[in-house]
């Protein structure tokens, strides 16, 4: 199983981002797949994810800014991030799991029960 993230980069507070994640080597549409992000200095989070069902959560500071989305047609899964703030700086980690089935419970655990991730894309919101 591979995860390729893509889209980081550097803003200014207020611009957008889109992050994309192509998974590859399983059954993308089975599994649970998520966003999370590790601040320098801070632990990882989870920022957003969405299950099997199409059910999403997200984190309480993503509400309303960030959307997670999968196109099955071209099996990837995005992260647009609207109304950027510093605070959303950090590296951006796409992951996957088989066994994880319910979006909000995925978030919960800030990627512990994830088994699989990519290499990470790096996002930098500037005041």
């Amino acid at each position: 199983v591979q995860l390729v993230e893509s889209g980081g980069g550097s803003v200014q507070a207020g611009g957008s981002l889109r992050l994309s994640c192509v998974p590859s080597g399983y059954t993308y549409s089975t599994y649970c797949m998520g966003w999370f992000r590790q601040a320098p200095g801070k632990e990882r989070e989870g920022v957003a994810t969405i299950d099997s069902d199409g059910d999403t959560a997200y984190a309480y500071s993503a509400k309303g800014r960030f959307t997670i989305s999968k196109d099955d047609a071209k099996n990837t899964l995005y992260l647009q991030m609207n109304r950027l703030k510093p605070e959303d700086t950090g590296k951006y980690y796409c992951a996957a799991d088989p066994v994880v089935t319910n979006a909000r419970y995925g978030l919960g655990t800030r990627g512990r029960d994830f088994d699989y991730w990519g290499q990470g894309t790096k996002v930098t919101v500037s005041s």
